[in-house]
This record gives C-alpha cells, structure tokens and sequence, in this order.
C-alpha cells in the first residue's frame, strides 16, 4: 500500500491478568492489580512519545477492553474506546488491516489485542514475514508501512528500531 498522508497504528498487547480457572473462562480474565498499573504506565509513557490517538479498538476480551480503557486514561485521550470483534483470538489478522487501510488519512489507531494476533496484524501492516512476538503491556508504533519502535510498560524509552 502506498501512503498519501501519515498512517500511525499502536499495536498494543493486553497487560497482565490473572490465570483462567474452572469457574473463570478465558474471555473473562480481567487485569491485575499489577496489570492495571502496567496499563496505565504505558499510556502515560506512550503520550510523551506522540501517540495522540483518533481511535482505540480492543478486543471484546475482558483483559483487553480493561487495558484499552486505562491506557486511554494513561494518554489523556478524549476519544471512545470501541470494541472489534475481529481483535479477538482466533480472528483474522487481515480484516483488521483491510479496517485500517479503509481509515482516513492521518489517522493514529491504538490496536488492544493479544498474541499472535497482533504479530500477524504487524506482519501485514510492514508486508514483512517476519513480526515479533509483543509481551504483555508492550507497544509497537507503525507510520506508513515501517515498525519505527517498540516500548514496554517499564521503559524510560522506546527501543528503536530500523527496518
């Protein structure tokens, strides 16, 4: 794809939440305590480094709409935090990428969602076959096809990168 304007994603994986048990599924895992402070960190460290959001999806995952939901009051965004059913596991990473492509110019979408969805959502967005893994509470910033740099919840900067 080629860029007219200044395309940003954020891929952002969910922070740290508590185990599934027998009488708590997956889907409804929420944040620890300590998940909770990792969320907030990284949007307060992400709004220092230009991510000014115009749009926050996350995955209906509990764990995931928690994060986005605190890492949007972490950026002091003003905007609504909505949910794609498509962030979920499992889902196709392409339908993601077809929704970003389809935004209009200059738009800066933060992406909540979990592994490996979100490598391969990295993958296509750089039309590169190789995207690594995020941790838990870990962002990636993209512009216009190219991972610029990567920035974990504890970080004092990102770590740059070239590709």
């Amino acid at each position: 794809m080629s860029y007219a304007s200044t395309v940003q994603v954020f891929l952002i994986r969910h922070a740290e939440a508590i185990d599934e048990t027998l009488e708590l599924r997956d889907p409804s895992r929420h944040l620890t305590d300590h998940g909770r402070e990792q969320a907030t960190s990284l949007g307060d460290r992400l709004r220092w480094h230009d991510c000014h959001p115009t749009r926050i999806w996350t995955s209906p995952l509990v764990r995931a709409v928690q994060t986005a939901e605190l890492l949007r009051e972490g950026l002091h965004a003003e905007v609504s935090v909505e949910v794609a059913p498509a962030l979920a596991p499992g889902e196709s990473a392409r339908a993601i990428v077809a929704a970003v492509h389809a935004l209009p110019e200059n738009s800066c979408t933060v992406l909540v969602g979990h592994e490996p969805s979100l490598s391969a959502i990295g993958a296509l967005l750089v039309n590169g076959a190789e995207f690594p893994a995020l941790a838990k509470a870990q962002a990636a910033r993209i512009v216009n096809g190219q991972l610029r740099w990567r920035f974990t919840w504890d970080a004092d900067a990102p770590e740059t990168l070239t590709r």
